[in-house]
């Protein structure tokens, strides 16, 4: 049975999975486990030179530049400590990408508009992490801001496995987990790795079993099957 023609973003995410993304997380895989074995102290700034190395491969040094300084301006405002201030700050961020002039100005850095949306996908769910970070700084008192600096900033903003599209994990969960050091063990680090690869693959196979047999993207671009329908039908 034909795929659904209309699903753009599973359409665009598997493109640039085979392309480029799914090699770059093995990538931060493979630095992740050697820094863990040789240099656990600094893993975690191992990890935010590759993601920074992984944003100016596929971005570009001015997509990367954007990043930087959409985190650098969010970790300046939170120096004042106020929740309204990060908000507005974080919104004002945001709205920067549908001024007109500033999105003809990014498209013509790429070639073509999927690199675009790349880039816009990107700094979207970045500012989310930049907001996190800040409200965390806010909320917390002089003896628990240790871990909130500058650099562990970056560390989280550039962390690759959660770089593109998220799932939005926060600060201090980051942190924590980065910080704790655990006895390494092949058979345990092996076993977690099938468990992950199984349970990609088997929502990746769900996925595609959707697409194939559920047009839902194709229905709701079409205004006279919805029209024709009955209410407990689209319901």
């Amino acid at each position: 049975m034909p795929q659904d023609p209309m699903d753009f973003e599973w359409s665009y995410w598997i493109e640039w999975g085979r392309e480029r993304i799914l090699w770059l997380l093995a990538g931060h895989l493979l630095v992740s486990q050697v820094s863990r074995l040789l240099v656990e102290k600094y893993k975690p700034w191992c990890l935010m030179v590759y993601g920074m190395a992984a944003c100016w491969l596929l971005l570009g040094i001015k997509g990367f530049a954007v990043i930087l300084l959409h985190a650098a301006v969010s970790f300046a405002v939170a120096q004042f400590q106020l929740s309204l201030l990060t908000w507005l700050c974080s919104l004002i961020l945001l709205s920067t990408l549908r001024i007109p002039t500033v999105e003809e100005t990014k498209r013509k850095w790429y070639d073509t508009e999927n690199e675009y949306y790349l880039l816009l996908f990107t700094v979207s769910v970045r500012c989310l992490f930049c907001t996190s970070f800040s409200l965390e700084y806010c909320w917390h008192g002089p003896t628990q801001k240790s871990s909130h600096t500058f650099p562990w900033m970056l560390a989280y903003v550039f962390y690759y496995p959660t770089f593109h599209n998220g799932p939005l994990m926060n600060f201090d969960e980051f942190s924590e987990q980065m910080r704790r050091q655990e006895a390494f063990s092949v058979k345990n680090n092996l076993s977690i790795l099938i468990v992950g690869i199984i349970r990609i693959f088997f929502w990746w196979c769900l996925a595609e079993l959707m697409i194939h047999l559920m047009y839902i993207h194709a229905l709701y671009s079409s205004a006279l099957s919805l029209e024709s329908a009955s209410y407990w039908a689209l319901g």
